[in-house]
């Protein structure tokens, strides 16, 4: 963004550097129930940091970053049951990112499981991010959660250990 670099061999290169913003972090400070098997939008009402002030923490629970260029994205969803008995358990978790209201595609890996002590699982954190092409000021995201449970697993919840946040890539 116009900063200037001296080189040790003495030759100057001016317009380095730049910023990763706008860029927020948010969690969310309660548990949100899921119905099995429909999406529902996850609330990251707390924001860690809003650079830029992008994300809406308080009611629609969306990032716009009101710019075009390229942005990393991230999230954690943990899922928890309420009734991990055996063979009884939440086995199908997705996170899912939609764009202006869209679908969109971010790849998910189950990082961590807690297993009762029958062995079933009892909470599960799926992980994912890449990298989005903004290409209009107005495009806004938001994140979806979706569990399927088996017959007789209880509800499954987003837990508080969930995240949600994404940055501006320097071009």
């Amino acid at each position: 963004s116009g900063d200037t670099i001296t080189i040790p061999s003495g030759v100057t290169q001016t317009g380095v550097g730049g910023t990763n913003t706008p860029a927020f972090h948010a969690t969310n400070s309660a548990t949100q129930s899921l119905s099995s098997g429909s999406y529902t939008k996850v609330a990251f009402n707390t924001e860690t940091y809003d650079d830029g002030g992008v994300y809406d923490n308080s009611s629609n629970y969306r990032f716009t970053p009101g710019q075009t260029g390229r942005f990393f994205i991230y999230y954690r969803l943990g899922f928890i049951t309420s009734a991990p008995t055996e063979d009884k358990y939440p086995y199908i978790q997705y996170g899912r990112l939609y764009q202006d209201g869209s679908q969109s595609d971010l790849l998910g890996e189950l990082l961590i499981k807690r297993q009762t002590s029958n062995y079933n699982f009892q909470e599960v954190y799926l992980h994912a991010s890449g990298v989005v092409n903004v290409t209009s000021d107005s495009s806004y995201y938001e994140l979806y959660a979706l569990s399927t449970n088996s017959a007789g697993a209880g509800d499954t919840n987003v837990n508080t250990g969930s995240y949600f946040g994404a940055f501006k890539l320097i071009s």
